[in-house]
Formats: structure tokens, sequence, C-alpha cells
């Protein structure tokens, strides 16, 4: 993974100790909330419900061991000892002190983190495939490049204050595991018969209160000009978005309002002022950021070890569960990926302690070479497992109580904080999480079920990612009471759709039984061949909408 270099270290000491001056004024008294908020802000302090909420960023999701066993120090220290995962594969203390905010970035420092842009109307922290550079699909390994997307995008002092948040996805694998389709930039890597890398470019897609589906701005191209086009993407949007509304700010309101072919042509003509300039990438440039991420010295798993691990497959059924639902195949063979579920009932989606990241951390270190990946879902990924180990992985993680065979399942699902944590949420999505995780917790329904993607938001911000959930569910506030609005269809990867509104909204307690209903809708329609989503798309919201009003 990337290691700093002089001047990225120098860079993020230098605005640790600029942000610890500008908290000490603000302390003081001498500085405003006002002129305090945007400083804030871009250092990734939010003050929400109950306390200050601090947005630690994971660059495309790549964490070192000994990162995540600072993250869990640092959450012991200055924290209630947990630390949540986002759907932007970042990292929140929901509890920190205001006044050890400083001291919490100096901690983040001494290990190449920081919480630059991880809030604020800048350009945020870039995502991608969790199995980037191991996925048996993959085209173009995408790290290098957003590692040079971050560093172009970090502190660049035309895109400090855009009419809104910026967000961009990638992916270089056949299938689409980034969610490029509802990003504000979705890159698409791929190669061409000559095996030089060209880029898919999409723009205006995103959720939250308008969601849209992205749509391709230019279809061809070449890598030496990627930060060269997302540059000319991103001053038509600072020049032509709005800012008289924050509700219609974002990027996909400039590009519905104009029109794909419009946008296209301001960004082609912003372009030729940029094309061939400065910051034209060379092979040399690519080459240098491409180093940081090569293939670790593996060592090779025999024929007999794999026969073994195939065996053991077939001798216990628990271990089977977990291999199915947890384990991804690798681009070497003998080598598996494994996800480690973060949904357990007695946490909140996402939540881990300061004692399971620590274990985790060992575990990354003894079993995948020191590192580990975030995932959109929030879980987490060891991504170098041989299959000779992989039998007491699963023991060693069970014995955490984190070995939840239940990945890509029911149980799975997504959720924000809510209204527990989040001042902007209408209504809670914890409680819904874990009622719905307790009505629906027999592996052997779960599994029967197939793949089935539920994701609960706490208001329009949609950081729960509902609109593209199988079964979406969204928290509404009405006359001061909570309710939630559930919504079907919706998918992520290559053919992402949004999900439609069932019907009127529910009270919290009945939601449970709403979902049941469902269930039993697509268990008596589906064929033997159909996931949940395959049913809805068949036979259309009609069924449904009748077995839950009746």
């Amino acid at each position: 993974m990337y290691r700093y270099d002089s001047y990225d270290q120098t860079l993020v000491d230098e605005r640790v100790a600029q942000f610890r001056d500008q908290m000490r004024r603000y302390l003081e008294g001498k500085i405003s909330d006002e002129e305090f908020l945007p400083l804030r802000v871009q250092n990734g302090l939010y003050v929400q419900r109950h306390a200050p909420m601090l947005r630690i960023a994971i660059p495309y999701g790549m964490l070192a061991s000994y990162q995540l066993r600072k993250l869990g120090e640092i959450a012991a220290r200055y924290d209630r000892g947990y630390g949540h995962f986002t759907t932007r594969t970042n990292l929140q203390l929901n509890w920190p002190k205001m006044e050890d905010v400083p001291d919490i970035l100096a901690e983040l420092a001494s290990v190449q983190m920081h919480a630059i842009q991880t809030s604020g109307n800048d350009i945020r922290n870039t995502t991608t495939d969790q199995f980037s550079g191991i996925a048996a699909d993959e085209e173009v390994d995408p790290r290098p490049w957003c590692e040079l997307i971050r560093q172009w995008s970090t502190f660049h002092p035309e895109f400090a204050y855009l009419p809104r948040k910026f967000k961009i996805a990638v992916t270089g694998a056949a299938e689409d595991r980034a969610a490029i389709q509802v990003h504000d930039v979705g890159l698409r890597l791929w190669r061409d018969d000559n095996g030089e890398v060209r880029v898919r470019v999409l723009a205006g897609g995103g959720l939250g209160r308008t969601p849209m589906i992205g749509d391709v701005v230019r279809e061809d191209l070449p890598w030496q000009h990627l930060l060269t086009y997302l540059e000319a993407i991103l001053r038509v949007y600072n020049q032509f978005g709005r800012r008289d509304n924050k509700f219609k700010a974002r990027i996909k309101i400039l590009v519905k309002a104009l029109g794909i072919e419009e946008f296209s042509r301001r960004v082609d003509a912003e372009w030729a002022h940029l094309k061939d300039g400065p910051q034209t990438l060379t092979d040399e440039a690519v080459a240098a950021v491409a180093a940081h991420f090569v293939d670790p010295e593996r060592r090779a798993v025999s024929d007999d070890a794999i026969a073994a691990f195939e065996q053991l497959r077939q001798d216990n059924r628990a271990f089977a569960r977990f291999v199915s639902n947890n384990v991804t195949d690798h681009k070497v063979p003998g080598y598996k990926a494994v996800t480690l579920s973060l949904k357990r009932r007695a946490h909140s989606p996402g939540d881990v302690t300061s004692e399971q990241m620590a274990a985790i951390a060992d575990l990354a270190d003894e079993f995948g070479y020191g590192e580990l990946r975030v995932t959109h879902e929030q879980n987490l990924v060891f991504t170098d497992v041989p299959v000779d180990r992989l039998e007491d992985l699963w023991q060693r993680l069970d014995a955490l109580g984190m070995a939840n065979p239940t990945v890509g399942t029911l149980a799975d699902l997504i959720c924000c904080p809510g209204g527990d944590y989040c001042s902007l949420a209408n209504a809670k999505s914890i409680p819904v999480a874990q009622a719905i995780q307790e009505r629906f917790e027999d592996l052997d329904f779960l599994y029967d079920l197939g793949p089935l993607e539920l994701n609960i938001s706490g208001c329009m911000n949609a950081c729960g990612h509902h609109h593209v959930g199988h079964i979406g569910i969204l928290g509404v506030d009405k006359k001061g009471e909570e309710y939630y609005q559930v919504s079907l269809g919706g998918s992520q990867g290559n053919a992402s759709s949004l999900g439609k509104i069932l019907g009127p909204s529910f009270y919290r307690e009945d939601v449970p039984a709403v979902i049941d209903k469902l269930l039993q809708v697509y268990v008596g329609e589906r064929t033997p061949e159909e996931t949940f989503l395959d049913t809805y798309r068949r036979i259309g919201i009609k069924p449904f909408k009748e077995r839950v009003y009746a």
C-alpha cells in the first residue's frame, strides 16, 4: 500500500499544527462558531446530536494493521472504546472531546493517517473495489489511480469550496463493486486491444434527496488525461453548480438541468485549456505510484493443500457456510480473500471495539501480510489468506465472536448511525437494524433466501445507501414522529437501479413484520434460480404492495 514520502508527512504534520492553533483560538473565544465551521469540517470534525464526531480518512479503503491498531488505541484513549466504519470506507469516532481533536490528529499523523477533506464542500475520500489488486475479474488495478486522484485532490486550492461535497469512485474489474454509477463521478478503467489503459467517465450520479444514475460523459479517455479531464469536470461544476439552494447543489442537478450533451460540451470546452498541460500524467508518474502497490511475496500453496481445503468444506458444514458466504476467489491459485462481517446484534452495523481492532490487526499480520480493506458495506477484508490457513483463521475469528457466516445475506445489512448520533437524522436506524437481525437470525432461512441487500438510512442524505438496497428503509419525520418508508428493487453494480417506494410509511415496531411479508411474497413467487432482485424485476412491485397493505 502507499507510504507517505517526506512531502506527504510534512503536509499532514503542518495541517495538525495549523488546526491545533485554530482550535486553541476557538476555545479561547477568538474565533466564532461561524468562522470555525469551515475550518473544522475540512478536518473531519462535526458537531453531532450528543457530542462532536471525528471522521477519519481511509483512502480507497486500504488499511495497514499498524494503522488499525492505532485507531483502536485512539478509540480507547479519546472516545468510548469503539469506532464506526462507514459506507465511504472511513472510520468515525462518535464521542471525542473537542479539545482532544488536535491530539487525535497528531496521533493519526504518526501512522500516516489524517481526517482531511472527510467533510465540507470539497473532494471527499475516493473509493474503489474492496478486492482491488486481487480480484480474479480485474482488468486494471485501480489503486494507483485512486492514489493519483488523492494526491491531485488533497488541498486543491480551486476546489476547497465547491457548491457541495464531491465523491469519486473507481473500478477496474468486470463487475462493478465500487458503485460507480451512483457517484458524482464514476471511473471505469479498462484496456484496449493494445493493452493501454482507458477510462470510461460517468458524471451526475448520486443518492440523497434526489437520487440519480450517472451518465457517460466520455467513453474512451486515454489514461494520460485522467486528472486534466477530472479538473475540467470540477471546473464546470464549480462555475455553474447552484449555490443558492443546498438541496440542489450537487453535480447531478447540474447534469440533469443542462442535459448530458450540453454538460459534456462544456467539459470539453474547459478541457481544451487543460489538455496536455502540466497535470498530464506520464509513464514515470504512474510507475512511481504503482511501485507502492506490488504483490507480496506469496508462498506457493500445493495442490494437496488445495484438495485438503476442498475436502474440509465437504466434511465441516459450519466451515463450508463461512467459506460460501465470507470467502472470495483470488487471482492467485491457493489464496482467498476473507470478508469479516461487522454486523452483530450486540453492536451497531459497522462498529468495532478497540479490543477487536487490536485482535483483527494481529490476525492481519499473521494471515494477510499486514493489510486490510474496508468495504462500503461496512465490513473488513483480509486480502491474501492461503487456503491451508483458512480453517485456522475461521476458528480464531469464531473465538472472537466475529465469524458470522452471513456476508451477502439479509443479516449483512448496511445502516447509518441515524438518530442515535446524527443531528441530521429524522429517525433512528440502529434499533431497526437490530430488530430485523433478531427476527431473521436463522442461518438456514437466510441461506435459502440467497443474496439480499437491505440498506437503512436515518434521513434523506442516504448515508445508508437505501436507494440501492434490494430492500431500502428510510427514516422519515411526520409531525415529530418517526416513521419508516420502504422501497424495493434498488441495486448497485453493473446494472445499478434505484428502488421504488412501496407505499405509505410504517411505525418502527412494524418494520420487521413488513420485511417478513415482503420475503413471503418472494419465497412464494420465485423460481429455483431466482434471487430476490430477479423475482422483483420479473413480477414488479404490485404483489409486494398488495401483501403488505392487505
